[in-house]
């Protein structure tokens, strides 16, 4: 199951037939193991992993800090929830340290993203402080390499 796993993080297009052949498995076998990691929520979705800059969007990403006050009945879990719902955030997650909640959003400019900011994260219930950092370039997501591999115009000397 975790070598299946391995593989699709790393290219979620490969066939049942292509992943069989490189697990030793059947595409049967193959089949069945990825339907049941489906059905039992270990699998959540297939995503494309996108250059922005060469896909000509001009979307703007930042990592958000929160610091909220957990409540009493349910933790983190209200406020989470609340900000999953929002379309400009991509993830959410529970962090360890200095603040309390890390998202991950995406908007059309600077000013989408600060207006979500001011307007509907810092009025939530709960919200103490919010920090806002700015993706400028990314370089590698989720495994993958993102930037260019640089061109050497050197010529070869034999």
């Amino acid at each position: 199951m975790k070598e299946i796993l391995t593989l699709l993080k790393q290219n979620a297009r490969l066939s049942n037939g292509e992943l069989a052949a490189m697990t030793g498995r059947t595409e049967e076998e193959v089949a069945e193991k990825i339907a049941k990691m489906e059905h039992d929520g270990i699998i959540r979705g297939y995503s494309v992993i996108v250059d922005d800059e060469l896909a000509d969007n001009n979307m703007v990403s930042a990592y958000i800090e929160l610091k909220v006050t957990p409540k009493p009945d349910c933790g983190f879990e209200e406020i989470a929830r609340i900000i999953t719902t929002y379309p400009e955030v991509e993830s959410v997650t529970l962090m360890s340290g200095g603040y309390d909640l890390g998202l991950t959003v995406r908007g059309t400019n600077l000013r989408d993203i600060a207006a979500f900011v001011a307007q509907r994260l810092s009025t939530l219930d709960g919200v103490l402080s919010t920090a806002t950092h700015f993706v400028l370039k990314r370089y590698k997501e989720k495994g993958i390499l993102i930037m260019e591999e640089p061109h050497d115009e050197r010529s070869v000397v034999s």
